[in-house]
């Protein structure tokens, strides 16, 4: 999993994976402040922030529902609370009865967008940045055509 260290959108703005839980449910980032990674005053460019939040919540997600569900990165907002300057921490955590209630929901109902929110934090423990990530889970075999069948007598009546 640290192979993500290499791979160009994560080396490009310099965010390193320092952590990754033995069951996949915790991942820990860090970037550092660097000439290709700072905006025109100085600080942490904005996207290379959002970047930081981009993945983890679908990977854990990924990793601990199984091939039986599909999971995908739907939507973010991002909130900056101060200036970030230096090196930058966020932790992904998903505690495994969280993860299990989603398996049931999507069980229950077929698909679902959650929410999470993430925490980019400075080296004294401050939030600097908040992002909220939109992740979409359904299962592969969703039926959508009762799905839009129900939609549809839905609408009607």
């Amino acid at each position: 999993m640290k192979l993500i260290n290499w791979w160009p959108p994560m080396l490009g703005t310099g965010i390193w994976l320092s952590y990754v839980s033995p069951r996949l449910d915790e991942f820990r980032v860090k970037m550092h402040l660097r000439w290709f990674n700072k905006n025109l005053i100085g600080i942490h460019y904005g996207g290379s922030l959002y970047s930081m939040c981009d993945p983890w919540y679908m990977f854990i997600l990924t990793a601990n529902l199984g091939k039986k569900y599909l999971v995908m990165d739907k939507a973010a907002a991002i909130r900056y609370l101060k200036p970030g300057r230096g090196t930058l921490y966020c932790t992904f955590r998903l505690e495994q009865e969280q993860i299990s209630a989603i398996r049931s929901e999507i069980d229950e109902i077929g698909k679902k967008d959650y929410t999470f929110l993430c925490e980019i934090r400075n080296k004294e423990g401050e939030i600097v940045c908040e992002v909220d990530k939109v992740v979409y889970v359904r299962k592969k075999d969703f039926d959508w055509d009762a799905f839009n069948a129900k939609n549809q007598k839905d609408r009607v009546s």
